[in-house]
């Protein structure tokens, strides 16, 4: 019996295919894809709120440039992914991160430098190896083709970059809020953000072996940005940005796996595809009750002062927390 045979709760046959549950590429396709979603939700709403969108969008392409090298050596991409990710985090530190101009412009020359590399790579791949289909496989991912061997080395870094998160939880909390509040607390502002910045590059290396380099900041910043509309406390949006990816993630491998069923059969749809839709839909749909509770505050709060918000939730309830 295959280790996915566990997982045959009852399910209506109509919507998923026969199989999904006794497949072991399945198996390790959700295991790698819940650990992955929950890290990149809990690291995502803090890149929404500290406005580092961008390094986590130039950390996804890098990501090809460490995923093509780690091809032409022989070995995994998740370590090419990895391997790249913190190279560039050292880069971005030593150029410059303290401000956000600052960091703007390290991401902007790391990732031209980077890019070039990766141009250079996926070509030696494609012309100076056997290898094929390395391209795709480095820039949208094939989550189904992942070996089981890699899942300990997905929890391994899912345990890090969650622990080292919680570990800096307060004082990444209040220099998100304010740079400058947290440095008159005595708070090491540059030291934080620079291992932040090294665990979201563990956090976008984990997310590019799920849905590829180039589309890994779409489940490190769609859940995150959805979960901030919908929420006013730190801990909720976290809570809410992990549940989010998580269900945009299984679904996504469900509707992958059932495509294989849809015309014309025999050629299944990326999961990339279904996951980075749904976050998109995740996205638009939260804006509804946002909206109307906007509404709500607007006419509570008529005739008084607005209080100002950072990332869909308030300054003072990020203050709150790290007091």
């Amino acid at each position: 019996m295959s280790a996915a045979a566990g997982f045959a709760p009852l399910a209506p046959a109509s919507l998923i295919a026969p199989g999904f549950f006794s497949s072991d590429a399945v198996y390790t396709a959700l295991i790698i894809g819940v650990l992955v979603a929950i890290v990149a939700g809990v690291v995502g709403t803090f890149t929404v709120l500290r406005g580092q969108s961008f390094a986590g969008h130039a950390f996804g392409d890098l990501g090809s440039t460490g995923g093509s090298g780690a091809y032409l050596v022989g070995v995994g991409p998740l370590w090419g992914f990895v391997v790249a990710g913190i190279a560039a985090a050292a880069a971005m530190e030593a150029i410059g991160v303290q401000r956000a101009r600052g960091r703007d412009l390290a991401t902007g020359i790391v990732l031209g430098a980077g890019l070039g590399l990766a141009a250079l790579f996926l070509y030696l791949d494609t012309t100076a190896t056997s290898t094929s289909g390395a391209a795709v496989t480095i820039l949208f991912g094939s989550i189904f083709a992942v070996p089981a061997s890699t899942v300990p080395v997905v929890v391994l870094l899912a345990v890090i970059s969650l622990a080292l998160t919680a570990l800096l939880y307060r004082p990444l909390m209040l220099s998100s809020a304010s740079p400058e509040l947290a440095a008159a607390r005595g708070v090491p502002v540059r030291t934080v953000g620079a291992l932040f910045l090294v665990v979201l590059a563990l956090t976008v290396a984990l997310t590019a072996i799920t849905i590829g380099s180039i589309l890994s900041t779409a489940l490190l910043i769609g859940p995150a940005a959805a979960a901030l509309r919908l929420t006013r406390s730190p801990r909720a949006a976290l809570a809410s940005s992990a549940a989010i990816g998580v269900g945009t993630v299984v679904i996504g491998i469900v509707l992958a796996y059932d495509s294989n069923t849809w015309p014309p059969a025999g050629h299944a749809w990326p999961v990339s595809f279904f996951i980075v839709t749904l976050v998109l839909i995740a996205y638009l749909a939260s804006g509804v009750p946002a909206h109307l509770r906007r509404r709500r505050d607007s006419r509570e709060a008529r005739g008084g002062a607005e209080v100002p918000s950072v990332g869909g939730e308030t300054a003072s309830a990020v203050s709150t927390v790290v007091r």
